[in-house]
């Protein structure tokens, strides 16, 4: 079973905060929305971050909309975020790449199909 993350662990939390990883209200979880330029590559990032987290028996919360994948770590076996996540969290940053970063999780977020309909109406 996994362990909550300690006092001195939790000290990576802020360089997690540099790259867009923000706590999320009322748990003890890490939430981060990437915005990609179409379908194809959110799908294929997500492919790639199910074998990473396939490979820690480690599985996120997440969603895909479009363009936008939104993901929230956190482990349920200690109900709040632990090693596993931080691990997790670094090796999905690198597979997104540079991509953009939705970095405001209070306002609602439009994937591209949004965006373009709004254009024509």
């Amino acid at each position: 079973m996994a362990e909550l993350l300690s006092t001195e662990d939790r000290a990576a939390l802020p360089a997690l905060g540099e790259t867009g990883w923000g706590a999320v209200p009322d748990r003890d979880a890490i939430r981060k929305v990437w915005k990609f330029k179409n379908f194809s590559e959110a799908w294929g990032f997500m492919s790639r971050a199910a074998l990473a987290a396939e490979k820690l028996n480690h599985h996120p919360e997440w969603s895909n909309k479009f363009n936008i994948v939104d993901v929230t770590l956190v482990t349920h076996d200690c109900n709040g975020l632990s090693a596993l996540d931080i691990t997790l969290a670094k090796q999905m940053d690198k597979i997104a790449g540079g991509v953009e970063v939705v970095r405001n999780h209070s306002e609602p977020i439009s994937c591209l199909c949004e965006t373009r309909a709004n254009r024509i109406a």
